[in-house]
C-alpha cells in the first residue's frame, strides 16, 4: 500500500509573496508508473491546499469539471479532514504538471477520465485536509498555551473549550505556514464524517446558472485573433480546393489558411470569423472518406447481430435455462449513432511568445495536450503552460 507524507514545500516557491498556509503533498512514486523496472522512492511535490489570511480555503484540483461534479467531489474529501466550513471553500484548477499533478492510476500523466478522479485522489487529499488541520491546532496550541489534543475544530473555526479562546484559519494561517507537517496524521472515521456523503451545494452551480463562469470565449487577449474552421461533411474526407476570396471580403477577417483538418479562417472577432467561414468555397476530397449513412450501418449491425459475439465471461449455461423456461421475452432496441463529443464549441486560447506557449481551455488531458503542443511549435514540454479554466467562487458571508 503506498501511503503518503505531508512536508511543508518552500514557502518562497508556493506562496510566491502571499501570506497563508500552503501544504505540498509528496506521494512515492506508484506502481503503476513503473514500466518494467522496479518503482524507485522518489518524492514529487503536489500541492493541492492554500488557506488564505482573508480565511477562504483553497483546493487545488488536478482533474477537470466536465459537469461530472469533480471540483465540488475533490473539495468535499478535502474540507472533511480539514473541517473547514463549505462555505469558505473555493477551488481552482490545477496547472499542467504531470510531476505534481499526475493521476496516481496512470504514472507520471495528467488527466481526467475513466472514472478515476475520485478514486486516486481520496487517500491523497485526506491526507493534506488532515495535516493542514493538525497544523492550525499545533499553531493554536502554540499561541494559546494549551496542549493541542484539548483543541477542537468545527466549521472552520479552532477552539479551546477550556478557555473559551478560538480563531478562524484565516487568523491561524500565517502561524500554521510556520508549524513542521506532521509525520503520520490519524484520518476520520467515516461514521463522524459531516460533508462526504452528504447533500451539499455544488461549487460550479451558481456561477455557471447566473453567467459569472469564466470560459474559454471569456478570454480576450490584446491583438488576439479568432480561427473558425470549416471541417469536411464526411470522417476521412481532405481539402481538395478552397475559394477564399468571399470570405477574406468580409470585413474582420484577416487571413484564411488550409489545416490539415480542413480551412481556418482567421478574424478579429467570432462573429467576422464564422461570416467567414460560411463564405469560403470548399471541394472536398471524400475518396478516402467514411461513405455510409445512418440507415447503411444500421443493416449492417442487424446483419452481425445474428452471428453470436465474443464471450466476456461465462457463467452457468444461458441456452439451456432458456430452454426451461415457461415463458420468454424477446424485444430489440435500436440506438442512433452518438457521438462522444463535448455539447459546447470545442476551443482554446493560445499565446506564443518569447517564453514560450501559454494556453487557457478547458483541459482534459493535460500532459497529452503539452506533448503536442511542444512538438508543433519546436519547444520543450515546460514551456507549454496550460490553465484549465475554472471559477473562483467568492466566499460566503453569513
Amino acid at each position: 500500500m503506498t501511503t503518503a507524507r505531508i512536508e511543508n514545500e518552500s514557502r518562497r516557491r508556493f506562496l510566491q509573496g502571499t501570506a497563508g498556509l500552503t501544504l505540498a503533498i509528496y506521494l512515492p512514486v506508484s506502481g503503476a508508473a513503473a514500466t518494467g523496472k522496479k518503482a524507485a522512492m522518489s518524492f514529487e511535490p503536489n500541492a493541492f491546499l492554500r488557506i488564505a489570511e482573508d480565511n477562504t480555503v483553497t483546493v487545488i484540483s488536478k482533474h477537470l469539471e466536465m459537469g461530472q461534479g469533480t471540483y465540488t467531489g475533490l473539495a468535499t474529501i478535502v474540507a472533511e479532514e480539514l473541517d473547514a466550513d463549505w462555505s469558505q471553500v473555493r477551488v481552482e484548477s490545477a496547472p499542467a504538471d504531470a510531476k505534481r499533478y499526475n493521476n496516481l492510476f496512470w504514472g507520471e500523466a495528467q488527466g481526467t477520465g475513466g472514472s478515476t478522479a475520485m478514486a486516486n485522489s481520496w487517500d491523497q487529499l485526506r491526507h493534506a485536509g488532515a495535516s493542514a488541520r493538525a497544523m492550525l491546532v499545533s499553531a493554536a496550541a502554540q499561541q494559546w498555551k494549551v496542549p493541542a489534543a484539548e483543541i477542537r475544530v468545527s466549521n472552520g473555526t479552532v477552539t479551546h473549550p477550556g478557555s473559551g479562546k478560538k480563531a478562524s484559519f484565516g487568523q491561524l494561517a500565517r502561524a500554521a505556514s510556520d508549524e513542521a507537517a506532521p509525520a503520520s496524521v490519524k484520518l476520520k472515521d467515516p461514521k463522524d464524517f459531516t460533508l462526504v456523503g452528504k447533500r451539499i451545494p455544488r461549487k460550479d452551480s451558481v456561477a455557471k446558472t447566473t453567467g459569472k463562469a469564466v470560459f474559454t470565449q471569456d478570454i480576450h487577449l490584446p491583438g488576439m485573433l479568432t480561427a473558425v474552421v470549416a471541417h469536411a461533411p464526411r470522417f476521412g474526407a481532405q481539402v481538395k480546393s478552397f475559394d477564399a476570396t468571399r470570405a477574406k471580403a468580409v470585413k474582420g477577417v484577416v487571413n484564411v489558411v488550409q489545416i490539415p483538418s480542413g480551412v481556418a479562417v482567421l478574424a478579429k472577432d467570432t462573429w467576422s470569423a464564422k461570416k467567414g467561414r460560411d463564405a469560403l468555397s470548399v471541394e472536398w476530397d471524400e475518396s478516402n472518406a467514411f461513405q455510409l449513412g445512418s440507415e447503411q450501418i444500421m443493416a449492417k449491425y442487424q446483419e452481425l447481430a445474428k452471428s453470436p459475439g465474443k464471450v466476456a465471461a461465462s457463467n452457468g449455461d444461458a441456452d439451456a435455462a432458456l430452454s426451461k423456461a415457461a415463458r420468454t421475452f424477446d424485444a430489440a432496441y435500436d440506438f442512433p449513432y452518438l457521438a462522444h463529443a463535448a455539447m459546447e464549441p470545442m476551443n482554446c486560447v493560445i499565446r506564443l511568445g518569447k517564453d514560450g506557449c501559454e494556453v487557457w481551455n478547458g483541459e482534459q488531458m493535460q500532459t497529452v495536450d503539452q506533448a503536442v503542443l511542444a512538438k508543433l511549435f519546436g519547444l520543450d514540454m515546460d514551456k507549454v503552460r496550460i490553465r484549465a479554466l475554472c471559477v473562483k467562487m467568492k466566499l460566503d458571508k453569513k
